[in-house]
């Protein structure tokens, strides 16, 4: 492409300044009109959009103008000049001047896309991914990428005044239990083994502490093989972090701090102290581990106001201190039809309740699913509960402790949505605490680590983990915003007894350990530092932060709620030289009503 001799600019970066001054501008065509026997159109590149008006009297310029379509990339040579008094356009920065284009240069013509480019209106999820490089041209797409830009440059620059050093660790690693399925990649000059994706960083950055090496960071590349939901993506990229020397408030300020300056840089909002609750407290309130704090609605126990009870289900839960009756404010639910009620119910059995009991506090009085059984002192006392007032619902659920909790978590988070009190510009950062260490596996009903086996129990529990290791508390800690978990960190195990302990507890034999994690164990050994680390979800992060509800849509070429990137065509098959090669045969699964190997 030859040079013009003008200045060349970007499509955004002209200015009254700039009047009187021979430009050149290169981009695409954002929208074309006639007017008067003028051609107005707006050339759009990633920084801006110009107005250039082809003149008849330009007579090879407007001819070629004639023939421009949508999204055709295209040069303009003029002169810059104020617009006319009244046909200014204030949204765009570019909105006091326009090009007098003296010279247009047609750099590649396009077929006519599958949806509109220049708006941000609705189009299919599907239809977007298959032409991801023309949703990415969409202004929507292109703020959430600059956003995203933003935010990790803040964090980078956040660690780098804190002397962390940025390492990178390799991608071909060795299978881990990480509570989820490895990506498994096959060596070709070792037949029969194979490497594995990581999870994440875990081993190699402990590694780095008993390296010596102190404070880490990394904007690391994680894969994980899982099934898929809106804020999930098999590769994903995560900001990791490790320190030598530290305790728990330790990592907790260095993590906050973070999350504070990039909010400060990348978006221009200042944040406050993040609160804290116990992992406990978090459930009792919220229902959940990852409570959404935008609004209130906090869940109420209600069980000691069933114990004598004429309603017999509510008086039996209530019995039991394992059990709890859970109350909920549906703010103005009084206005639900008995229909809406009932379509309500199904939504709480789909959250895993057994059932749903509502109370609708109407002006010409209370109505119930359980209407005989509610004295008028009952009512009132629920009420109190959950700070209802005429006009609102009162929603219960009883079941076992966590099961109750756990529907009435996400029932609060529907009639959250319901009420539109989950304002997506609104920022509720907070920090959970005091995990368990343990969990019952649901399959095996062994122990499993609560979240990975390399976290150190609390100070003065280590005793408990041979006596009664449910009950031990974890040096754990999840960083919360909106009801989404950023990211989980902890204080690492850095004796090597303790270690071999947590890895027999949770079902590993000698052999397994030593096959898995023998380096670990005996680097150990050699003298391994108290250390604590912590990471956090940059697609999250970016998600959340443009207001979005899908990692997707800050992912520059994701792939789509059953991990397949529709661009490309991935994954698909390999051909039969490559696997031979690799000393793989495949062998697909038939087809359900058909014999293995047919077709």
């Amino acid at each position: 492409m030859a040079s013009s001799g003008a200045q060349k600019l970007s499509c955004g970066a002209l200015r009254l300044q700039h009047v009187g001054s021979n430009v050149e501008i290169n981009g695409w065509v954002h929208r074309r009109r006639d007017h008067g026997g003028l051609i107005f159109v707006d050339v759009r590149d990633i920084d801006g959009i110009t107005q250039a008006v082809f003149d008849p009297a330009q007579s090879e310029a407007f001819s070629l103008a004639e023939s421009l379509r949508s999204e055709d990339v295209i040069q303009v040579v003029g002169t810059v000049r104020r617009r006319p008094a009244g046909t200014e356009n204030p949204r765009l920065g570019t909105g006091e001047v326009e090009i007098g284009a003296e010279r247009v240069v047609v750099l590649g013509r396009a077929k006519t896309p599958p949806f509109q480019i220049a708006s941000d209106e609705n189009v299919d999820e599907a239809l977007r991914l298959r032409y991801r490089y023309l949703d990415l041209r969409r202004p929507r797409m292109q703020e959430n990428l600059r956003v995203r830009h933003r935010l990790v440059k803040a964090i980078r620059d956040y660690f780098d005044e804190l002397d962390f050093l940025e390492i990178e660790t390799p991608c071909l690693i060795k299978t881990t239990p990480e509570g989820a399925r490895d990506y498994i990649v096959p060596s070709r000059l070792y037949p029969g083994q194979f490497y594995a994706l990581p999870q994440s960083p875990q081993i190699l950055k402990q590694c780095l502490m008993i390296g010596g090496l102190g404070r880490y960071m990394q904007i690391a590349r994680c894969f994980r093989d899982e099934d898929q939901r809106a804020d999930r993506q098999p590769e994903f990229t995560q900001l990791d972090v490790e320190m030598s020397f530290v305790d728990q408030e330790d990592v907790i300020r260095v993590m906050e701090g973070c999350m504070v300056y990039a909010w400060r840089k990348a978006l221009g909002i200042e944040l406050g102290p993040f609160p804290r609750m116990r992992h406990a407290e978090a459930i009792a309130r919220f229902g959940l581990d990852k409570p959404d704090l935008r609004f209130g609605l906090e869940l109420a126990d209600v069980a000691p106001l069933f114990a004598h009870s004429e309603f017999t289900l509510f008086r039996t839960l209530a019995s039991d201190e394992k059990n709890r009756i859970v109350a909920l404010r549906y703010p103005a639910g009084a206005a639900l039809s008995r229909r809406d009620f009932d379509a309500l119910t199904e939504t709480a059995k789909a959250f895993g309740a057994k059932g749903l009991v509502w109370i609708a506090l109407a002006a010409d009085g209370v109505k119930s699913s359980i209407g005989r059984f509610l004295s008028d002192r009952l009512v009132e006392k629920l009420c109190a509960a959950v700070e209802a007032e005429r006009g609102d619902a009162i929603l219960l659920i009883g079941d076992e402790y966590a099961a109750a909790s756990d529907a009435a978590g996400k029932l609060r988070l529907e009639i959250g949505e319901r009420c539109k009190l989950r304002d997506p510009r609104a920022f509720a950062f907070a920090w959970v605490l005091d995990f368990p260490l343990f969990e019952r596996d649901p399959q095996t009903g062994g122990l499993a680590p609560a979240h990975h086996p390399f976290t150190a129990p609390a100070p003065d529990q280590e005793a408990l983990i041979e006596s009664d290791p449910l009950a031990v508390r974890a040096q754990h800690y999840d960083m919360i915003l909106n009801g989404y978990e950023l990211g989980s960190g902890s204080i690492r195990i850095h004796s090597p007894a303790l270690q071999r302990k947590v890895f027999e507890l949770i079902g590993l034999t000698d052999e397994e350990i030593a096959q898995r994690f023998g380096f670990f164990i005996e680097a150990f050994d050699y003298g391994a530092p108290p250390h604590g680390g912590m990471a956090l979800g940059i697609d999250r992060i970016a998600m959340i932060a443009c207001g979005e509800t899908s990692i997707r849509d800050v992912i520059a070429f994701p792939k789509n709620q059953v991990a397949r990137d529709l661009m490309i065509d991935a994954p698909s098959p390999v051909p039969q030289e490559a696997l031979r090669e690799l000393s793989l045969e495949v062998r697909v699964p038939a087809a359900k009503g058909e014999r293995a190997g047919s077709g």
